[in-house]
């Protein structure tokens, strides 16, 4: 039997890398353009299963993987697939079609994103913000345990469940693993709102830049704003080392002070004054069960 599904599963590759999109796919909504790929609710012809298929740019994506040249590091697809976790989207197949166009198949998540919730202050998030902050950094926790930093957690990489009954990570496109070679001083990458100031300011990294970008995603799940002024391009980041953070406390004065803290911890310029790891930062949260103070 196990022969047999082999021989399948090669099969459909086959078919998939000699086709067009349309031959295995019907696309069933208008793309969604992110910086690197085109995203599309679609289903899959050869199993009826509606699916995320992600198209990559090809140049874009060439761009960002020599970066990494000759460090053997991990397609977007490979590591979306060594990372199962309830609170991440589950990557179920990658490869290409016809005359090289790259796809990730994913599971189909339906929901808004975060980002969109925090942009018109959506009141799902009411009463279960402890919950999906809980469960963000579970994500990301699951990341740095496979071995990998994830360098764009930012509100527009979760996926929150209509209902707020869930919320999910989502897309590995600058993903690098935590290793000594991808932590050398680079590129800046990254969403600047979010980008922690050893990026900004090229020096050494690790998993705490994460640590980082999440704590100013969970600081605008509390509040709907930004620790700093808001910006569009890498100008916005420089503020991170140089201006304190506004207290998250100025914008919402009855937040469990547990949970406050936790958050600003997240802040520090100085990695070293960071939770070690999204573990410590849980273990923080761990008595907090409301997100305003009883």
């Amino acid at each position: 039997m196990a022969f047999f599904m082999s021989l399948l599963s090669n099969l459909r590759s086959l078919l998939v890398k000699q086709g067009k999109v349309s031959d295995r796919f019907e696309l069933m909504q208008k793309a969604i353009s992110g910086t690197m790929s085109r995203f599309y609710m679609a289903r899959d012809k050869q199993t009826g299963q509606i699916v995320g298929l992600k198209l990559l740019d090809t140049e874009k994506t060439a761009a960002v993987e020599a970066r990494s040249r000759g460090l053997n590091k991990p397609s977007e697809g490979q590591i979306g697939m060594a990372i199962t976790h309830p609170n991440i989207v589950k990557t179920l197949e990658f490869g290409s079609i016809g005359d090289g166009q790259q796809f990730i198949l994913l599971e189909y998540l339906d929901g808004p994103g975060l980002n969109s919730l925090i942009i018109g202050r959506g009141k799902v998030l009411d009463g279960k913000r402890v919950r999906l902050i809980r469960e963000a950094a579970e994500a990301v926790a699951a990341v740095h345990a496979a071995g990998y930093i994830h360098r764009d957690v930012c509100p527009r990489n979760f996926v929150v469940a209509r209902d707020g009954s869930w919320i999910k990570l989502i897309d590995f496109g600058l993903t690098v693993p935590s290793t000594p070679p991808f932590m050398q001083p680079g590129n800046r990458t990254g969403t600047p709102n979010y980008m922690a100031p050893e990026i900004v300011r090229r020096k050494k990294t690790d998993q705490r830049v994460d640590v980082f970008a999440f704590g100013v995603t969970a600081y605008e799940i509390c509040t709907f704003e930004l620790p700093w002024p808001r910006g569009t391009t890498g100008r916005a980041a420089m503020n991170h080392d140089t201006q304190e953070p506004v207290d998250i406390r100025n914008y919402r004065p009855k937040i469990n002070p547990v949970l406050a803290e936790a958050i600003m911890q997240c802040l520090h310029a100085n990695p070293d004054l960071r939770p070690p790891s999204m573990d410590k930062f849980l273990r923080n949260l761990e008595k907090v069960e409301h997100e305003d103070a009883t």
